[in-house]
């Protein structure tokens, strides 16, 4: 027998005198003295009647075309909350709020705001999926030449993040921006010329307090047990002897070691940063390293969780893209898009249009912490140097 109050097949009908009693029923219906009403606030007048199928304008309804519009337009409407929770925090990045740590609670909300949202419309694929290929093909000539690439709302998206141009694949070899005119294409000008996110988190991580030669000089520490943990590890190493595996083992500790030491090779950094290789400035890159391995400190703690956020909706925005193209490539196999492009092929190159926080993550945070350390030899460089480092 259920312990759910709410189970059960009977329903007791109230007496007159319980009825009197029913606290349930003791609100006031302020709907019945006129004002603002549910529909009204959500303007659902227009919501509701924004789906309009184009192959019944045709005369010959298609069922499924209604969940590709509604799947569609929800997209959209969660593509204006990301924007309008993205200019809030460059807002509070460009007027200096944020040296105010009281309002980096509100950047860290909005940030992680934003990653649930992608995640959401990383799953929203699957409502799709439940249309099959050959369902879509019965109304997907009506749809011409309408594509997904014209989502101004994403493009803006990716602009105020920070997707370099250099990194975009063109469009049937002309700039994304071509495709979009008159206010469109204004505002998709003007949000190539303001400040993008990770240019606002780059001058914040360039006011890193410990960075200073007078003061603590985290990097110069740094420097000193990295090239002391380097000499330690290729020693113990050496000392193995001959064998296929100590060849193997010195070739990866050589990839790591050059890794690691481009680190203090600042033309270097600057030459991978002309080349689109490194996105941020060789000062920001040391602020969030010292963010990233004094990140239990209660100063950094926040700091850590902004870098992290933005390192989640990376990946988030490729896990977008990547679902993307599977899902067409499913629908279409390598048929032309209905916007005229290459379809599933021009899709998947555009995978790797990232806004790329991605030196942090890839090459330094991938192999920092550990959880195997039952074998001292099999613990990877990065996190044996990072516990002589600093503590």
């Amino acid at each position: 027998m259920s312990g759910c109050p709410f189970m059960g097949n009977t329903y007791h009908k109230l007496s007159l005198e319980d009825e009197k009693d029913d606290k349930s029923q003791e609100g006031l219906n302020k709907a019945s003295k006129g004002g603002l009403v549910y529909g009204d606030y959500l303007q659902l007048n227009k919501i509701l009647n924004a789906q309009e199928l184009q192959s019944q304008k045709k005369g010959n309804k298609i069922h499924d075309e209604h969940l590709f519009i509604v799947t569609h337009q929800a997209y959209e409407l969660w593509f204006k909350q990301i924007l309008w929770e993205m200019d809030s925090v460059r807002v509070i990045f460009q007027n200096g709020r944020v040296r105010d740590e009281r309002n980096m609670l509100k950047v860290i909300t909005r940030m992680h705001r934003i990653s649930m949202i992608l995640k959401l419309l990383v799953e929203q694929f699957s409502v799709l999926e439940t249309m099959t290929a050959l369902d879509f093909f019965d109304f997907r000539d009506y749809l011409s030449p309408a594509s997904g690439f014209q989502s101004l709302q994403f493009r803006l998206l990716e602009n105020k993040i920070g997707v370099p141009q250099s990194l975009r694949v063109p469009y049937n070899r002309r700039h994304y921006r071509d495709n979009f005119k008159g206010q469109d294409y204004e505002q998709l000008l003007k949000s190539e010329q303001e400040p993008t996110l990770l240019q606002l988190v780059e001058a914040w991580l360039e006011r890193t307090p410990g960075l200073e030669a007078e003061g603590f000089d985290f990097w110069a520490q740094f420097e000193v047990n990295v090239l002391r943990g380097l000499e330690e590890e290729f020693a113990m190493v050496q000392a193995k002897p001959e064998s296929e595996e100590k060849d193997d083992l010195l070739s990866e500790l050589q990839k790591q070691k050059d890794v690691l030491l481009s680190l203090f090779d600042e033309k270097r950094h600057e030459h991978l940063l002309s080349k689109g290789e490194r996105r941020l400035s060789y000062k920001a890159l040391k602020g969030a390293l010292m963010i990233y391995f004094y990140r239990e400190e209660p100063r950094f703690q926040v700091p850590f969780q902004l870098l992290t956020s933005l390192m989640d909706i990376d990946v988030l925005m490729t896990k977008w893209r990547y679902n993307h193209v599977c899902m067409v490539h499913r629908m279409i196999g390598s048929k032309a898009g209905t916007g005229g492009s290459s379809g599933y092929h021009y899709l998947r190159s555009t995978v790797r249009d990232r806004f790329q926080l991605t030196y942090i993550d890839s090459q330094a945070f991938g192999t920092l912490d550990t959880k195997d350390e039952s074998d001292y030899s099999q613990i990877p460089l990065y996190s044996r140097i990072l516990r002589q480092l600093l503590f």
